[in-house]
């Protein structure tokens, strides 16, 4: 080969490129973005419109239905579903996995902008679900001084003080007191002045105004015209002459209550026990997210400082998201590095040679930082993903190069001088390092067809690997056989030679032994080849067995030194009511030594297991964050504690959960679909009472358990048109006394205060109290809502639930100690158990859905990557039967993964799959080193038996060294069980089961596969007419004549 002869010719240079490469793979690890996760979009959008003061009902046929029909036809939509709330539409749309989401929100939103709202309804705003768009860090703000004070300073000091660090997006204040003017009306003299409350509104607008009146000019000078009439203060506002009749002038003041007051709390935010101010951080699109966080952090010490201290205030960290990413980015470098090490000692061991281990070792550092290079270029940020695939390389990084120094050194023992053995021993191998690197990054190809999170998630890691195989493979063909040729000088001796075979004396001995029986056993199992083929078959069908007993799962959840609490009260229950309850609750939190601090968040949180939080009186979210090395199953017993002890407040529905990186779903969502919402009900209870009897269900709910308080008015039409009035025209009427409007906001230096105009709270604090609200007719009298209308209370729907059109009930809920699979079969077992028609149904949803999308697209992945693998083997042996030889190693290494998964008591996620996928293309290598070999020796005339045994001999060592290095390179991550631990033992426990048995039973098995299909010449057309005749054998056989008759 050109490349290794320039290489060996032109040390100098190939010397100068590899410094330049080092040199800018550090400079491109300095500016690689520092994430938590890949870039992840997920097809969804959330469509979320308020409307206040309206019922579930309302909301259904007013909001979400026109946006159900508008949004549907926007192309590559997939589901929609929407919840009607009181005061609050959400409409969720699922667009296919290709779609790309910028143009799907542009179509949307211009879909939206051709409907037409009630007045009073806000514009509807689109959420997309993003994990790496969460606040990187949330800060509790407290102080002596009042609510509102706080507040004030958060945003208008600290807000601006922190959304001006470069790298912050936005600096989101919530919580605490709003200040408002209120103009509470007296329903008494409104009525007897028939003066509708309307037009007080309507006056408050017109008076506050600051309008141009144009330019004027006088001579040479021009001047501005315009009044300046805009409100001052309170007193002005009460002067407002509402009315003049006659002579007397009626002014605000003298029909309404003016004083500044706050706004409807809606939020209180706590963070151990103490009222907070929450301030969440969030940063920009590309950001990296620890040089915000290090950034604010900075700042904040001056903020602290300058801002809050000369007033008595001081800030508490809630989270702390770069923490996390910062331990867990740590814990991935310092098992690659341990894995380095163990992989180098391997060569150590094998080489007994100094000079040879630093020549293959140093494949290691300069593969990872010509890999940050690469990773730059295609931006891709060093994230658990990203670092998790090029720790998993670590180890495999040395395999060319091993199997490169191997050739050469046998070159060398045969009498070469070092240039010559280098040359040649390089271009002996460098066919099968190419065809077995080749096989190991086409297995990434089919990323592309992979949906759902699955191909998100593999994208990078893929990548990764990939760059860093291919720099290993090139760093193998250049730098390894210069070194060789430049440090292997004649008569030079490794002085560490003889001391390194004394330490290793011990392990020789093993080895030696276990190389010994295993040349006796190559005689031996060419004899009892029958009874070895049946042991392998036995042993991949057991396996396969075994596959029932590992449960399914999507990715399982990441332990983050913390967990959520989510508290739901029945519809209807006010937020003082609320914050009682958690205020006992939180004093019960308080009491475990392993929580580090409690935040609570009443009046916001997350139904349903979901991410997006909702503002709703009846909601409480607490965010527990535990002390420094609480993860895994500490964290578990921990929240099932938590669980139990909560479940004395009865009042509430508890969940207890950790946050989700990977869904925005909850892990157990069961939907009852039909056509009448009473029968759909019935199923749905009668389904959620037998679930409730499985063990490992938890957190059970169902959207149709209860229902919201109403007041509800029924209209006599005929009075009401006697009154010349119609229902809207009372119902905006009822809604600007009872909800009230902003009629317009006072200016105060640097912010704006909402003006609210509505009836005085002593005229609707009671349910009576509504039924003598006056309504001013079309007649212009006025007459009590009573006369127009009957008044009951009842209880309406809490929300009303629609999937693909349709009504439909939604049971959530948690997973303890099951698999997601384990529990979809408790479902579906169940709701066989339930009578209903054909009209019903009952579906799962939420991340089994995600889960169907995802495996079914990973096991097209696998069967396509095979096929890759099988391609690039054809090509390079330029025969259609060695590669399928060979190809048998992938079965092989399956049964060493369900071995190790079923000991290790794994499941079969997205994490094992992408582990068998990379299995798939590394497993073969050792195999072709050793069909290539034989091949070699088959050519120089060796009979087949006697080439098969001496390649096996031959190969022994270099197979031997390639596994050991990735099988050690992987074990710090298979025994790391800190932050991250749930990703990374997956995948390297799938990669050592499967190197391990397939290392293993490539040296036992494929040479008896060989014998029996390639024949003595090493012709592999007669081998393949062999094989053809073998099928028509036994195609003709009696037992297939027979089958054949029993099908007909």
């Amino acid at each position: 080969m050109k490349l290794v002869k320039f290489s060996i010719n032109r040390p100098v240079t190939v010397f100068m490129f590899t410094v330049a490469a080092v040199i800018f793979g550090f400079i491109s690890y300095s500016r690689l973005n520092l994430n938590l996760l890949p870039k992840i979009s997920y097809p969804t959008l959330t469509v979320k419109t308020e409307y206040p003061g309206t019922a579930p009902s309302e909301i259904e046929n007013i909001i979400s239905k026109p946006i159900e029909e508008t949004c549907g036809v926007v192309d590559n939509v997939m589901r929609i579903s929407s919840v009607s709330r009181a005061e609050l539409s959400e409409v969720t749309i699922e667009f296919a996995w290709h779609t790309n989401m910028d143009f799907a929100t542009l179509k949307v939103r211009e879909k939206l902008d051709l409907l037409r709202f009630p007045t009073g309804a806000t514009k509807p705003v689109i959420l997309r679900y993003d994990p790496n768009q969460d606040p990187v860090m949330k800060l509790g703000l407290t102080g002596d001084a009042d609510l509102s004070r706080i507040r004030y300073v958060a945003e208008k000091e600290v807000k601006q003080a922190l959304e001006s660090i470069e790298g912050v997006a936005a600096c989101s204040i919530s919580g605490g007191l709003e200040d408002e003017i209120h103009i509470d009306i007296d329903e008494q003299k409104l009525s007897l002045l028939n003066i509708p409350i309307t037009t007080v509104a309507s006056r408050l607008n017109q008076e506050n105004v600051d309008l141009s009146a144009g330019i004027l000019k006088q001579k040479d000078t021009q001047f501005l015209v315009r009044t300046v009439n805009q409100f001052k203060d309170v007193e002005e506002i009460k002067g407002i002459i509402i009315e003049k009749r006659g002579d007397v002038q009626i002014t605000l003041g003298s029909i309404a209550e003016v004083f500044r007051g706050f706004k409807e709390r809606k939020v209180i935010s706590r963070i151990n026990g103490r009222e907070c101010i929450e301030a969440a951080i969030y940063r920009a699109a590309d950001a990296n997210t620890v040089s915000v966080v290090e950034a604010v952090t900075e700042r904040l010490k001056t903020v602290r400082q300058n801002i809050l201290k000369p007033r008595g205030m001081d800030y508490l960290l809630i989270t702390n998201q770069s923490k996390f990413i910062k331990s867990t980015i740590e814990e991935v470098k310092s098992t690659a590095v341990i894995g380095g090490i163990l992989a180098v000692l391997v060569l150590l061991y094998f080489l007994k040679n100094v000079r040879s281990t630093l020549i293959i070792g140093a494949a290691i550092p300069i593969s990872v930082i010509v890999t940050f290079f690469l990773m730059f270029s295609s931006k891709i940020s060093l994230n658990i993903i990203s670092l998790g695939g090029l720790a998993l390389g670590i180890g495999m990084l040395v395999d060319n190069s091993i199997v490169v120094l191997e050739a050469v050194q046998r070159f060398r023992d045969a009498g070469h001088n070092a240039a010559d053995a280098a040359y040649k021993g390089t271009t002996e191998v460098a066919g099968a390092v190419t065809a077995s690197t080749l096989t190991t990054v086409a297995v990434f190809f089919p990323i592309v067809f992979v949906e759902g999170i699955a191909g998100q998630l593999f994208k990078d890691m893929a990548l990764t690997v990939t760059y860093s195989l291919m720099a290993s493979l090139l760093v193998s063909l250049t730098l390894v056989p210069m070194l060789a040729g430049a440090m292997q000088r004649e008569n030079s001796r490794d002085r560490f030679g003889n001391a390194l075979k004394v330490v290793f004396k011990p392990v020789d001995k093993v080895h030696d032994a276990v190389f010994a029986a295993y040349k006796k056993f190559q005689g031996v199992s060419f004899r009892r080849r029958g009874l070895i083929f049946a042991a392998v078959i036995v042993l991949f069908l057991g396996s396969l067995f075994l596959t029932r007993f590992m449960g399914k799962e999507l990715i399982p959840v990441i332990s983050q030194g913390e967990f959520l609490v989510n508290v739901e009260f029945a519809p209807g229950t006010s937020l003082k009511e609320n914050a009682s309850v958690v205020s006992d609750i939180s004093d019960l939190l308080k009491k475990y030594p392993e929580i580090d601090s409690v935040y609570e968040l009443i009046g916001k949180g997350s139904r349903g297991g979901i991410s997006f939080q909702e503002e709703m009186e009846n909601l409480s979210e607490f965010t527990l964050r535990l002390k420094p090395g609480i993860l895994g199953k500490s964290e578990d017993r921990i929240m099932e504690r938590v669980r139990a002890d909560l479940e004395k407040f009865e009042t509430a529905t508890i969940k207890v959960y950790k946050p989700r990186l990977f869904s925005f779903k909850a892990p157990l969502e069961v939907v009852v679909s039909g056509t009448d919402i009473d029968r759909i009900k019935s199923i749905s209870d009668e389904l959620l009472a037998k679930l409730r009897g499985f063990p490992g269900l938890i957190d059970l709910k169902s959207s149709m358990e209860e229902g919201y308080p109403e007041i509800q008015i029924i209209f006599d039409r005929a009075v009401l048109a006697s009154q010349n009035m119609t229902i809207n025209q009372v119902g905006a009427q009822l809604r600007n006394k009872i909800q009230g409007e902003v009629a317009t906001r006072f200016i105060e230096s640097d912010r704006e205060v909402d003006i609210r105009v509505r009836l005085s709270e002593a005229s609707r604090d009671r349910v009576d109290k509504i039924s003598r609200i006056t309504i001013r007719n079309g007649l212009g009298a006025i007459v009590p809502l009573k006369s127009l209308a009957a008044i009951e209370i009842k209880e309406g729907p809490a929300e009303i639930r629609r999937i693909l059109q349709q009504k439909s009930a939604v049971l959530t809920g948690n997973l303890s100690r099951i698999s997601l699979d384990e529990a979809r079969d408790k479902v579906m077992a169940a709701a066989a158990t339930v009578r209903m028609s054909p009209d019903y149904s009952v579906s799962m949803a939420g991340q089994s859905m995600e889960q169907d999308v995802a495996f079914s697209s990973m096991i097209f992945a696998i069967l396509l990557a095979v096929f890759l693998v099988y391609l690039v083997m054809a090509s390079e042996f330029e025969s259609f039967i060695k590669p399928l030889i060979i190809m048998i190693t992938i079965p092989l290494g399956i049964i060493g993964v369900v071995l190790v998964g079923i000991a290790a008591g794994m499941s079969i996620n997205v994490i094992v799959l992408i582990g068998i996928i990379i299995l798939a293309g590394v497993v073969v290598n050792n195999a072709i080193v050793l069909v290539d070999y034989v091949g070699q020796l088959q050519k120089e005339g060796m009979r087949k038996r006697e080439a098969l045994q001496r390649a096996g001999q031959v190969r022994w060592r270099p197979i031997l060294m390639t596994t050991i290095t990735t099988v050690l390179g992987l074990l710090p991550m298979a025994l790391d069980y800190k932050e991250g631990f749930e990703i990374r033992i997956p995948l390297a426990l799938t990669l050592i089961g499967g190197l391990t048995f397939g290392t293993f039973l490539t040296l036992v098995f494929i040479p008896l596969v060989y014998d029996k299909v390639i024949p003595e010449t090493g012709n592999t057309e007669a081998a393949a007419s062999r094989l053809m005749a073998l099928l028509k054998k036994a195609k003709g056989s009696p037992a297939t004549k027979k089958a054949k008759e029993g099908s007909a």
